[in-house]
This record gives C-alpha cells, structure tokens and sequence, in this order.
C-alpha cells in the first residue's frame, strides 16, 4: 500500500474516532444535565418541600427558607434564639421521605457579652427545678465563647440535664449549645448517699445556711459511692467542715470536696 494512502486512512480514522467521542461526550453532557434537572423538579422533592414548609408554618420560622435536592432537605435563613433552629431541624427530620438535613439556619437574636450570658444562664439553671428535690445534686458547668455554650458537670437524671439544655438553647443571645453533661447512672445506694449526705452537710448548725438559697447550696454530686462537693462557701472553715461531714456518711467510698471559698480566684465557677 502507497504510504500517502496509509497515513491517509490513519488520519480518517483518527477523525472518525475524535468525531464520535464528541458526539458520545455531548449525549452524556445531555443526558447528566436532563437527569439533574429531573431530579432538582421531582415530584418527590416538591412534596417533601411543601411537607416541611407546612411543619414549619409557625411565626417563629416566619424567615427561614426550604430547598430539596434528593430527599436531602437545606434550611437556610434565621431565627430569634437557638432553641429555634433546633425544633426546625427536628420538624423537618420527622417528615416522610426526608433523607437527611442540612442545618444553615442563623441565630440572629442580640449579641451578649460571654460574661454576661454566662452570669444569667448560670443563675436560670440555678434555680431550675426548684422544689424537685434535686437542685443540690446537680453540678453543671458553664462555658461561653462567642455566644456558645458548653455545659458540662454532672446532672442527677436525665430530666435535670434536659431542663439545663433547655434554659440555655432558649435564652436571647445564646447562638450554640454544646451538651457535655453527663448522667450519673441509676443507683439506690448512691440515692441514699445523696440524702444522708444532704442531712449530714446541712443538718450541722454552721452549715445550715447554704440550704435556705436553693441558687447557693452545697452541691452534692455522688458516682459509684463516691462524692463531690462544689459550689461557693462563705469560709475556709465551712469547706472543711463539709469534707468531714460528707466523710461521716456510711457508704462512702471517697470525697472530693471541690468547694471554692468566696472572695478566692475560682470562686467564680458555677
């Protein structure tokens, strides 16, 4: 074969080969871009969209905005305080068909100094669930960052550690709330701790005093058999008084008697 011809062939078929991967490249362009804007338009995500624009019909999400791509569900826009976000994120989780979500939302209340948010979160988790007979065996902890919150500590039970989340994600100012409390676990034997503890610390005349502000006591946190003072006293003589009073009690394994003295550098911690 002449070699004009062949390089000839050669170069006809290297056109043939470029032209039909152009055309197969450009059906596959054609038919990514028909499959997405059939699934941006499906009829699924409509209703999943309609479902969750309703469940989110309420004023508090009067700003807040839905976008639906596959079943996965985008809320964007703002609210007032951070509890907010957090009911629409579980509105919107619990409709059908909702493969998951994409929480964007923005928590556009009034900003509020770290300390100042810190001083009246502390106070409303003080006083929370007064009359419970709970308040002294709960020992949370306080953290704020640009308007988040971490708590920490040890909560008696799970409704004392919900109601603590609860008063902080619902106060203005507050933009995130980090939940590091724990649990201390079921336990008849540290019930009873609890209790004698309670009667040994503040039964003692000097003592006494911390149980009249349920915002100020003695708080008494107790794992295993094994106890923590925390909280403010007014001496260096009250704390000590209650390490001994608390290693008095029958069953206790350990105290760990964390009480700060008022007027000292920690003094401050919640």
């Amino acid at each position: 074969m002449p070699r004009g011809r062949a390089e000839t062939t050669m170069n006809g078929n290297g056109v043939k080969r470029a032209t039909n991967a152009a055309i197969v490249a450009a059906l596959l362009a054609v038919g990514s871009a028909g499959f997405a804007a059939a699934q941006s338009a499906s009829p699924a995500d409509a209703q999943i969209q309609a479902d969750v624009m309703k469940a989110l019909s309420n004023k508090h999400f009067a700003n807040v905005k839905v976008d639906v791509s596959g079943g996965m569900v985008t809320l964007t826009g703002t609210v007032d305080v951070y509890s907010e976000k957090e009911d629409a994120d579980k509105k919107a989780h619990h409709r059908k068909n909702v493969a998951g979500v994409r929480n964007e939302i923005t928590v556009a209340g009034p900003t509020v100094e770290d300390s100042t948010l810190r001083d009246k979160i502390g106070e409303k988790i003080a006083y929370d669930r007064v009359g419970y007979g709970t308040t002294a065996f709960n020992a949370i902890t306080i953290g704020v960052q640009n308007g988040v919150v971490t708590l920490g500590g040890v909560a008696y039970g799970p409704m004392d550690k919900d109601s603590a989340l609860s008063e902080a994600a619902n106060y203005p100012g507050v933009k995130d709330v980090v939940d590091n409390i724990e649990v201390a676990p079921p336990s008849p034997m540290d019930d009873r701790i609890r209790i004698a503890t309670a009667r040994a610390v503040y039964g003692y005349p000097s003592l006494n005093k911390y149980s009249i502000d349920p915002a100020k006591p003695i708080r008494i946190t107790v794992v295993s058999g094994n106890v923590t003072l925390s909280g403010v006293v007014d001496s260096k003589a009250d704390k000590d008084t209650a390490g001994i009073r608390a290693n008095s009690v029958p069953g206790v394994f350990k105290v760990t008697n964390n009480l700060q003295v008022e007027g000292s550098s920690n003094s401050a911690s919640k």
